[in-house]
């Protein structure tokens, strides 16, 4: 049994022997803990290679991975778009024009000779960009009728992280109830701050107005121009004078309707309309009757 669990125990150490010089001379190295850097959108941001070895003979090369993996510094020499804006300090890489593009993992690798064959080193920064919302697209109606229920739109497509929303009415915030968070409500409209919406239950007159919409998250802001909304109070007095004239319109013709049946008015032109017809009839006969006659002789 001791000699078995020897035997085990030199095999176990002669793997890991093997494995670590696999490594050792094909340049792989133990991963670390991956960068996470974030940037706002047209600032600075340094990606940087956080390698302690180095040395002259060192080659570094840097990729920005993805579905395609593309040369970011290759040859001693920065590539495709980074030639413009951005420089080398040492390993790291300096981008003096961050844009939402270049959002993505990085990878730098650097290899050197080593006693037991070439080494290779390698880090992953995951760069983050933070982008200003742009102005909202604000959906608000010219006009409503009073007692509907009407809603308001606002959304930014662009701002990174998501934009929070708030609508003003005549350039005054509207507020509720900030224990409600992302949903507040007052007596008469209910706001979504997440979603960007302006609800009213019950719009009334008092409603119209200007109303504008703001984007806003841990980059900047921006708002869209005020659009207004006219709440009109529904005619009853109107619709009710319009149906009273269709009905007596309607009692009027039939009335009418009704005198001329009484009349006889449409049994004479039905008595006419036969009359004509007979004579027609008797016409037709007596030409034929001379077509025939003529024809016998």
């Amino acid at each position: 049994m001791a000699r078995r669990s020897r035997h085990r125990l030199l095999l176990l150490l002669l793997r890991y022997l093997v494995v670590v010089g696999y490594h050792k001379a094909y340049g792989f190295s133990a991963p670390k803990d991956q960068q996470v850097v974030t940037a706002v959108e047209y600032q600075e941001v340094i990606l940087a290679c956080k390698n302690p070895k180095k040395t002259t003979s060192s080659r570094l090369e840097w990729k920005k991975l993805g579905r395609s993996v593309s040369f970011v510094y290759y040859q001693q020499a920065l590539q495709g778009e980074f030639k413009d804006r951005a420089e080398m300090i040492d390993f790291s890489i300096r981008i003096k024009n961050v844009t939402r593009n270049d959002a993505g993992k990085y990878r730098c690798e650097v290899s050197a000779p080593s006693e037991q064959g070439q080494n290779l080193e390698e880090d992953t920064v995951t760069l983050e960009v933070l982008v200003a919302p742009a102005v909202p697209s604000c959906e608000v109606p010219a006009s409503a009728l009073s007692g509907t229920v009407v809603e308001l739109r606002c959304q930014d497509k662009e701002g990174k992280p998501a934009p929070e929303y708030t609508w003003f009415k005549d350039g005054v915030r509207l507020l509720g109830d900030s224990r409600l968070g992302s949903q507040s409500t007052n007596s008469s409209y209910t706001v979504n701050t997440k979603s960007g919406t302006l609800q009213f239950n019950t719009v009334s007159k008092l409603d119209s107005g200007e109303y504008s919409c703001e984007a806003r998250n841990s980059v900047g802001y921006r708002r869209c121009p005020g659009k207004r909304m006219q709440i009109d109070d529904l005619n009853i007095s109107g619709i009710i004078a319009a149906v009273v004239v269709v009905a007596l319109v309607i009692s009027v013709c039939g009335l009418g309707v009704c005198y001329a049946q009484r009349k006889g008015y449409f049994s004479k032109e039905t008595a006419f309309q036969k009359s004509s017809s007979s004579s027609k009839a008797t016409t037709m006969s007596e030409t034929d009757f001379k077509h025939t006659k003529s024809f016998v002789i």
